[in-house]
């Protein structure tokens, strides 16, 4: 059986965090699994609990909060030394040399659940990375787990809200697929780094993530860097993860928002604004500045406890 490393990265997030540590301890997998925690210079004790109560998994505390994807590379970094350093001495790395979960710590893993992915991927050879069905608290889908590229087309769609307007429309609706049923199985441009399982082979060939995106959007970069290298990524609703979401981001409202814009700009202009006639661009560079100021304004008027990024 193929073996699994779990990247966790956690902010301020410890007692969710124990209970997503516990759902994967209980989980009794027939793939060989090992368990990597980045605390990204949590203050409320997080590595402490980690030491304490689950002294197997592999820590690491990092000095500084550099961001989502600057946690997960110190883990990914770490991943493949050990696995160049098995191929060097022939032997298997015990670490999870074949498959790479990216997992959020407001998470919780059902029995089960582990296997299955590393099953879906074992029969699809052309898939490089994958995703569950994620759901929400409130038994909703958690719209994020199945998404399109932002395609100039795409966000202005969605900019101007008629991918709300018609969330059951094939064109409208195509950055959160809401036209689709939830339990279809289906190739989407990207799954979620909230759980998103990547062959190791894979974030060899493609790298790893851009340290530019701090928080959001760094998972998409991914798969459109995935997707371009001929991979396939696929959506696998037969396998259901539970998702608390907004657990680190929820603690810093304001700047979240911000992050959360700045990576639209970022993967735009990285991917989309060189072929985009430049009238078109500053448009949506104005449109995006404006959803931004919207939602800044927004959430100043919630209550604190409602307030996140939109």
């Amino acid at each position: 059986m193929p073996s699994l490393a779990i990247v966790i990265v956690s902010y301020n997030t410890r007692d969710l965090l124990r209970a997503c540590l516990r759902s994967i301890e209980g989980n009794a997998t027939r793939c060989a699994v090992t368990v990597w925690v980045v605390d990204n210079a949590s203050t409320d004790g997080s590595a402490a609990m980690v030491r304490a109560e689950f002294p197997q998994m592999r820590l690491i505390v990092s000095p500084r909060n550099g961001g989502f994807a600057y946690a997960n590379n110190l883990a990914l970094r770490a991943i493949l030394d050990e696995v160049d350093c098995a191929e060097t001495q022939k032997t298997h790395a015990a670490s999870g040399a074949d498959y790479i979960l990216l997992l959020n710590p407001d998470t919780v893993v059902p029995q089960g659940a582990l296997d299955r992915l590393i099953d879906y991927m074992e029969t699809h050879p052309d898939a490089g990375a994958c995703g569950p069905r994620l759901l929400l608290p409130d038994g909703s889908l958690d719209l994020a787990c199945r998404r399109s590229f932002p395609t100039p087309e795409v966000a202005f769609y969605r900019m101007i809200g008629l991918s709300r307007l018609f969330p059951r429309h094939p064109r409208f609706a195509r950055y959160n697929l809401t036209y689709l049923d939830e339990h279809c199985e289906t190739e989407v441009d990207s799954v979620v780094g909230a759980c998103m399982l990547v062959r190791t082979s894979v974030v060899r060939e493609v790298g790893l993530l851009d340290e530019t995106f701090f928080m959001y959007g760094e998972d998409l970069d991914w798969a459109y860097r995935i997707k371009q290298y001929g991979w396939r990524i696929m959506y696998v609703p037969s396998v259901t993860v539970y998702h608390h979401k907004r657990a680190s981001s929820s603690q810093r409202p304001v700047q979240t928002i911000r992050w959360f814009y700045d990576a639209m700009r970022i993967f735009h202009r990285k991917h989309f604004a060189a072929t985009t006639p430049a009238l078109l661009n500053a448009v949506i560079e104005a449109g995006i500045t404006l959803k931004e100021y919207l939602s800044l304004g927004s959430n100043f008027f919630r209550p604190s406890v409602e307030r996140h990024a939109r």
